[in-house]
Formats: structure tokens, sequence, C-alpha cells
């Protein structure tokens, strides 16, 4: 059994390891918000684990409690993703609130653990009728009990602490007596456990786990699930993984579908899996996710839509879909070593996921759109036009939790004797490289700025590799003050001999504001552009301009400014442009008439899309029309 305080281990057919060592974030923006994540967001979610029943849940089965079961069947999983995050975070240093915490968790899932290892309460509790393994499709009992066990390999990895462990493998072993024999056909309705157990499989060397979690991806496709209110492609069930290249169907479950198969392809070295799943992500990538990362177009079913639908008001993007690409794009580096698969998982981190999480750190968005309507009226909760301390449904802001509590897990590779740095942020790096000992120092206020400061501390001149993000026109690098003309190889910058110790190597990555159109099929947008700064991007929102964001067209000839105020992702940037007014007129909409008078020029005032919403409700959005 091996122990590295990071979310995934060394893989057998990965060609990018995990660092193996120490990652500890400094004082730049990942840092803060972990910080945040630690002082604010956890106590948080842990109180609304009381104040929501979903602690009451697990304690009524032991008669420490008599208040009904309360929230969605799958509450049990909020348990286990805020005892990951508060693992992680005791890892980092020492907190008599969130130990408590974890102490009497951990101690509660043991207590009402039954004597063949099932654990979900929902199906445990004698006040619900449903009988345990009968609804696949909507139960999520395989869901819960990889939640579990991810919890469980935090707890080991961050905490040395295998007590949790213990009854995370006697729940993945009832899994494995049950259905992980060729006589079943069974697998889950929601994915989530097959990465769960390639890394309990990765943490206990016990092959089984593994076996299971590839038989779940294996076996579906074969429509056993049925259909549901959705049909079968809602579950990706319509055909197999292998024989599939688009991403159809709800947009969380197959993210983590694809995140647990790349898993799989990492152990076995199945390449058929691997071209379906880059099929799929270059169908995802180009033509069915938004600007911000986020993926989800249609609200009805939390689905992808078809190629290019991608409408800015109605995209459902939800936060936990956000988490789920990050979990993918982190597997298919490890698995191809590609610098595009951290271009898109830094896209995510600091647009869409970022925006599910409010400034303060107690409050929450479900649905991320790229534009809100003045009169914006919502019938459900997910779709609301402000943040929300909590949801009826909450996966949300527990993954923010833990993904925020283990992020620098997901900062740098390494391959043979070469150290890449796949995300830049303030931090402090520990590895070996071929048995050679290196410790970096990266110095940066990245992504407010493009410069980055990496100081090798300890090294014997190993290669230095540093992704060049797609985005990114311009750079310069230097070393020990010397410029550098070093080709960009497939988005690496490599610095053979770099990793010397005493070595100061600077990179300046040029970050002007860019004004962007769409593809052409993106009819939603057509005659709109938007505005980034690096990966950051921009969004128009109401309490910053005087003038109503949705007459607004701005005058891509004129130049874009960047401003000296600042937020937490960046300066504020004010872009000119035109009003359009019409009188009202009813039918202005089918007809166009008395809606295209043009009023002056006026300044546009732009801010980081993460960051709307922090004030009083009000119109945002991303796409502007053209003037």
């Amino acid at each position: 059994m091996t122990s590295t305080a990071h979310p995934t281990a060394v893989s057998r057919h990965g060609v990018i390891a995990p660092v193996d060592g120490e990652i500890v974030l400094g004082e730049g923006l990942l840092g803060r918000w972990q910080r945040r994540n630690r002082r604010v967001t956890i106590p948080h979610g842990i109180e609304r684990l009381e104040t929501e029943g979903a602690l009451d849940n697990l304690r009524g089965l032991i008669g420490e409690t008599d208040a009904p079961f309360r929230g969605p069947v799958f509450a049990d999983s909020d348990v286990h993703k805020v005892l990951e995050a508060v693992a992680w975070e005791l890892g980092h240093g020492e907190d008599p609130a969130l130990r408590r915490f974890y102490e009497d968790t951990v101690a509660l899932l043991a207590a009402v653990q039954d004597e063949d290892g099932y654990l979900d309460s929902a199906f445990q509790r004698a006040d619900r009728v449903q009988r345990r393994w009968t609804d696949f499709a909507a139960g999520h009992e395989l869901y819960c009990t990889g939640h579990l066990i991810q919890a469980a390999v935090a707890s080991v990895r961050a905490l040395g602490d295998d007590r949790l462990l213990a009854a995370a493998t006697r729940a993945a072993d009832l899994v494995v007596r049950l259905f992980g024999g060729p006589e079943s056909p069974a697998y889950p309705g929601h994915p989530e456990i097959e990465y769960a157990l390639v890394e309990l499989y990765r943490l206990t060397g016990r092959a089984e786990y593994l076996d299971t979690a590839k038989a779940f991806i294996d076996r579906r496709g074969s429509g056993w699930l049925g259909r549901g209110a959705f049909g079968a492609a809602y579950f990706q069930d319509d055909a197999p993984l292998r024989e599939t290249t688009v991403m159809r169907g709800h947009a969380v479950r197959a993210l983590y579908l694809n995140s647990g198969a790349t898993d799989v392809f990492l152990e076995t070295g199945d390449d058929t899996l691997l071209r379906a799943l880059t099929s799929q992500w270059d169908d995802m990538a180009t033509r069915r996710s938004y600007l911000t990362g986020g993926t989800g177009s249609r609200h009805r079913d939390e689905a992808f839509g078809d190629a290019y639908e991608l409408p800015s008001d109605r995209a459902y993007a939800e936060t936990c879909a956000g988490i789920g690409a990050m979990h993918w794009a982190w597997r298919m580096y490890q698995a191809t070593g590609k610098a595009r698969f951290g271009d898109f998982f830094e896209t995510a981190l600091y647009n869409v996921v970022a925006d599910g999480v409010s400034e303060d750190g107690a409050a929450f968005f479900y649905s991320n759109p790229l534009q809100l309507r003045p009169d914006h009226v919502s019938v459900q909760e997910e779709a609301a036009a402000r943040r929300l301390g909590w949801y009826f449904c909450a996966c949300c802001p527990p993954n923010l939790m833990r993904t925020f509590a283990s992020i620098e897990g997901y900062l740098a590779g390494t391959r043979g004797a070469e150290l890449q740095l796949l995300q830049y942020t303030a931090s402090h790096i520990e590895t070996r490289l071929v048995g050679e000992r290196v410790v970096l120092d990266v110095d940066t206020e990245y992504p407010l700025d493009g410069r980055i400061r990496i100081t090798v501390v300890e090294g014997g001149g190993g290669t230095l590799a540093l992704r060049i993000p797609s985005w990114c026109v311009s750079h310069e690098v230097t070393i020990d003050g010397r410029p550098l003309d070093v080709p960009v190889d497939a988005g690496w910058l490599r610095l053979d001999g770099a990793l010397t110790a005493g070595s100061v190597v600077v990179l300046e990555l040029g970050m002007p504001a860019r004004v962007l159109t769409a593809h052409r099929r993106v009819d939603a947008v057509r005659g709109c552009v938007a505005v980034r700064r690096g990966p950051i991007v921009y969004c128009l929102e109401q309490g910053d301009n005087a003038s109503d964001v949705d007459d607004v067209a701005v005058d891509p000839s004129l130049p874009i400014v960047v401003g000296d105020g600042m937020t937490p992702l960046g300066p504020a940037i004010t872009a000119r442009g035109g009003v359009r007014r019409g009188d009202g007129a009813l039918y202005s909409t089918l007809t166009g008439e008395a809606c295209d008078e043009s009023v002056g020029t006026v300044e546009l005032r732009m801010r980081p899309y993460a960051t709307w919403g922090n004030g009083r409700p009000g119109a945002m959005r991303v796409w502007v029309p053209v003037s």
C-alpha cells in the first residue's frame, strides 16, 4: 500500500505520473481559494449537513435521532464529499473543528454500516420503503458508495488513517460480490464508482476492484437501465462506450463515466477505450462546450445538446459538470501528455468552476449561464438568479469543497526526467525524477498577470516543461536572466537542463485583452463577440454599467482598455460601443421594427465572468452584439 497526498496515483499505462512528493500552495490565487475553502466553505457545508438533515439521516440508523429522512436519495454522498474535503484539509494542517467533524463522522459511518458492508441511509432507514439494489437507474447506491471510497482514499493519502478505508473496503467488497462477476448485468445509472474503484485498486493492489470498474464500463450501452424519462442516451446507455464518438445525455454522468473509463485505460492499456474517449473529447471541446468551459445546454435533463447548440441564457453548465470536465481532462493528460487537456482544465477552473462559489465562500451557483436577463424568472432553484447558500440537490457545494481542498494535486506531472508544470500558481514543489530530488519555488500572481518565476532550489539538471496555453500569442522565457529562443512543441516549452540547483526561470505570457467570435454554427451568438484576457472570460454586469446591458453593442474596431480596478481574477476592462433603443413595440421582436435606434457612444465596463453576481442581482452577458 502506497501513500501520496494527491487525488490520483501513478498508473500502469499513463504517459504522465502525478508528482511523487509534495506540493504546497503559496500566496497566489489558488492558495487564497484553498484557505477560503478551509475557513469558510467547508465549515458552512458542515453546518448545512446538520441543518438539512444529511447527518441525521445516518444518526437515525443507530437511534441518535428520530428525525425523518430528509433530502434526496443520494444525500449520503454529500456527507462523503465533505468528509473527503476535510481529510485533504487536515492533511494541510490541523484544525480543531475540522478534526472533530472528521472523527465523529468516521465513527458514525462505521457504526451504521451493515454487517455485509452495505451503507446507504436512504435504503437502510425503516421510514424508507424502497428496497436496496432495485433501482440502478435512479437509486444512486453505487454513486454513494463511490464517494465513500474516495473519502477513504483521501483519508489514507492525506492522513495515513485507514479507519474509513475499512468501511469503504467492506462496501466495495459487497459491490464486487454482488455485481463484479460475469453473471451480473448491473452498472450504475449515475457513474462515479468506476474511478473510485480504480483508485481503490491503486491503493490496495486488489485486482477485483479494477475488474469491477472495467465490467461497469464494458456493460454500459446494453440498454439494461431502461429508457427512463429522458431516453437511454441520458444514461449514456444507448450504445457501448467504445462505439460512441459524441458526448450526449446528462453532462455530469457523461463526464464521470469518461473519467472512470480513462482510469480503466490507464491501468489496462486498452487502446479501444482511449480511441473512443479521444473522439468524445474532441467532440465536446470543439462542438459542445461553452467559452467558459461549461458543458450542458439543456435544463430539462441537464444534458449536452446538439452540436453547436450553445445558447447563452439557457446554458445549464452545471458546476459539477465543470469539475467533472477537470477530472476527465487531468486523466486524459495522464494518458497522453498533451497540453491541450491542461488548457481545458484551466478554462473550466477559472471560469465555470470559479463561478460556482461566491467571493465570500458561502453561496453557490448550481447552473452557470452566460447571460442573465433583467427579468429572469426561475421555476427551479438550480437556475436561480443569485447564488444560494445550499440546495435540495446539494451536489455542487461539497464537490467544490473537495476540489479546492485537493487542487494542488493537479498542478504538475512527471515524465521520466522531465517535470511538467501544467497549471501556474504560487507553490512549493518537491518531487523525484529518476531518483533525483527536485525542489521548486513558483512565484506568480497568475492569472492576474502572466509572469511566472521558477526558482530551482534543488535539482540535478533535468528538463523543465512549461505549458504555453493555446490562448497565448506571445511569450518570453529567460534562465538566469538570459533570453532563450526555444520552439513550442505541441503546447510545451521544454527547457533541457533547467532543473539545476540555483537556476531561475522566468516565463512571461502575453495577456492582452482579446475580442473573440464564436464558431459560425453557434446560431445563438451569431453577430456577437466576447472578451477574454488570458484564461479569464469577461462579462458585462448591470451593476457596473449605466446603460442597459441588454441594449448595448460593442464596436470591436475601438481599442479595449485594461483598467486599474482589480477583481480577484483580474483587472476591469473597458470596451466602447453604442446603445440600441426602441419604442417598446410588442411586435418588434418579430419584425425588427422600432429596435434599431443607435444612441451615442458609451463605455462598457467588463469584469471577469466568475466574479459576477456577488452584489445585487442584475442582468449579465458574456456575448455582446457588435455595433
